[in-house]
């Protein structure tokens, strides 16, 4: 491989890190118009196996804000990111995958509610990229929830 090779894939291996990135971000602060941003115009997820539902960005997106606004804080720690790279065989840009392990802690939006997490869940990705005009974007998410815990809500003190 030579230097420039290289270079362009660092410089593509960062990209599409910072497209994980700002989706994690975007979740985490329910800033949906960026989390569909984030996706090509056929772009899709799938959360199933974390109890949700799987369709295009739009209608994913509807369904996170609903569903996640029970949530007052949610962080979405990604991490061990595998990313591998791919021409389409029909030459219209490049492609990469990502595998990504995840970590993320939520607290219930509740007044005077506990300091720790109330739900914590832990898991894998799998995001597929696409290369666009606009730059690399997000073709699929598939979420492949491993475990969920609830924290025990303790009892008020007479």
């Amino acid at each position: 491989m030579t230097q420039r090779a290289e270079l362009a894939t660092v410089i593509d291996r960062l990209a599409v890190d910072e497209v994980v990135t700002a989706y994690a971000v975007a979740v985490d602060e329910g800033d949906w118009a960026a989390y569909r941003r984030l996706f090509t115009t056929d772009g899709r997820a799938d959360y199933r196996s974390a109890g949700g539902i799987e369709g295009d960005a739009g209608r994913i997106a509807a369904w996170l804000a609903e569903n996640l606004a029970l949530f007052a804080m949610r962080q979405h720690l990604i991490v061990n990111r595998q990313v591998r790279f791919g021409v389409l065989d029909h030459d219209t840009g490049d492609t990469a995958r990502i595998r990504a392990d995840y970590l993320n802690p939520m607290r219930f939006a509740t007044e005077g509610g506990p300091a720790e997490p109330d739900l914590v869940c832990g898991g894998r990705y799998d995001f597929a990229l696409l290369r666009t005009a606009e730059g690399w974007r997000l073709r699929e998410v598939v979420v492949h929830e491993k475990w969920r815990r609830l924290t025990a809500v303790a009892a008020p003190t007479p």
